[in-house]
């Protein structure tokens, strides 16, 4: 059996997923193991995982809630320039003290999130094996893909490439912080530089929890590339839910997730917006709203600080989200469409999936009202055609294989050691 350690952002919108694919590979007989700041010990450890701290020094307990609440205040470039300043102190508090904690805890293959290029320097470092797992929305380069923290569709002309091209190197130069960190460490290290930031991307298996469906056309993934689904399995946190409340009307669903839930006037324009239609609007807050906020809602809504969200959505008839890709897949995996609201990261990205896929419709915060979200969700709950397309995504997740086919790509990948093609 194989000790594996995982090198994942701190956030729930990784971690979730991460955890769940830990608990497979754990129930199969490995050790798990998380690596990072003290502040995410406690939820790893419910979870039921292995966990070591790193970053004491300057990460101590409270940092993460602290960074987490300034980014909850911003939005569009804003926050994305805020969070790439985090990350660049996360590479370097991992580049100093993650060797020697995975040598320590006799780590024999790592498991890195796609979006913390760090992983791969660290293997490389130790002659670690390592698995790249998506957890994010997809961010290998192609030509006709836009960069991921644009709302721009799919288009395969020259115009469309250029524009493309123009994105990527304004994302280069955004996010040069933590490749130069990275830099650094590598010439220390005596590592050769990296060409092109897919050189970060394991060689042996890269695994998404995309569905194929919910992608723009591709045309350059590497072989070893799996589109596997949602990475979900139960999870030892049990979350309650006045079920009792729910009146049995078609329920209206609507989180922000957990970076953006602190927008309490967003809430309120969902809530005025589904005010006296023939459905039970349920908001989900994450912890982002005071009672005063919560009282001043327009209508009735069920509001509540964090629901069983997979259980609700398989009861539901429409999704309002900011787009974070959890929620969009929880929402197809139960063949829900969705209102999309946008707000920052790669949310335009995948609210432009979800347009791309006609599962859903979109609105930005700058063009958000009232009325036009209003309309959006009286289009939605009257049209059949979104609920279709949804439920033709839902048919392609149960296929795809889920977090079962994902621990069997790590151990077969770790086994033959040699890139997994099938």
């Amino acid at each position: 059996m194989t000790h594996f350690g995982v090198i994942s952002p701190p956030v729930s919108g990784h971690l979730n997923p991460m955890t769940a694919l830990g608990r497979e590979l754990q129930q199969r007989g490995h050790r798990v193991t998380f690596f990072h700041m003290p502040d995410i010990e406690a939820k790893i450890l419910r979870e039921g995982l292995e966990f070591w701290a790193v970053g004491e020094s300057d990460h101590p307990i409270g940092s993460l809630p602290e960074s987490m609440a300034k980014i909850g205040q911003l939005s569009g470039l804003a926050a994305l320039r805020f969070t790439i300043k985090a990350i660049q102190q996360h590479t370097n508090m991992l580049c100093r003290d993650a060797p020697a904690a995975l040598k320590q805890a006799g780590i024999e293959a790592l498991i890195v999130d796609q979006t913390e290029p760090v992983g791969a320097t660290l293997a490389e470092l130790l002659r670690l094996p390592f698995i790249t797992v998506c957890c994010a929305l997809i961010i290998n380069r192609e030509a006709a893909i836009p960069p991921v923290f644009t709302p721009w569709s799919y288009c395969n002309a020259w115009w469309a490439r250029m524009r493309n091209q123009a994105g990527y190197f304004l994302f280069d130069r955004i996010t040069r912080p933590i490749q130069t960190v990275l830099v650094e460490y590598r010439q220390q290290w005596h590592l050769p530089p990296n060409q092109t930031p897919d050189d970060s991307f394991s060689q042996l298996a890269q695994i998404s929890q995309q569905p194929a469906e919910f992608d723009f056309p591709r045309v350059a993934l590497p072989k070893c590339f799996h589109y596997v689904g949602p990475l979900r399995n139960s999870s030892p946190q049990t979350v309650t839910f006045p079920y009792e409340r729910l009146n049995g009307q078609p329920l209206i669903y609507a989180s922000l997730g957990t970076q953006q839930n602190t927008k309490a006037e967003l809430f309120h324009q969902i809530a005025a917006a589904c005010e006296g239609l023939e459905a039970q609007l349920v908001i989900s807050h994450g912890g982002g709203m005071s009672a005063a906020a919560i009282q001043s809602l327009p209508g009735s809504p069920l509001v509540v600080s964090y629901a069983p969200q997979l259980e609700l959505l398989s009861q539901a008839k429409l999704t309002i989200t900011h787009a974070g890709l959890n929620t969009v897949l929880d929402s197809l995996s139960n063949g829900v469409p969705m209102v999309a609201i946008p707000i920052t990261y790669e949310q335009p990205a995948i609210a432009a999936r979800i347009r791309w896929t006609h599962t859903g419709e979109v609105i930005s915060l700058k063009s958000l009202t009232v009325p036009k979200l209003r309309a959006l969700v009286q289009q939605l709950l009257t049209s059949n055609s979104y609920a279709n397309n949804a439920r033709q995504l839902k048919t392609s997740i149960q296929q795809a294989g889920g977090v079962n086919r994902a621990a069997d790509i790590i151990e077969q990948a770790i086994a033959i050691g040699c890139p997994v093609t099938v």
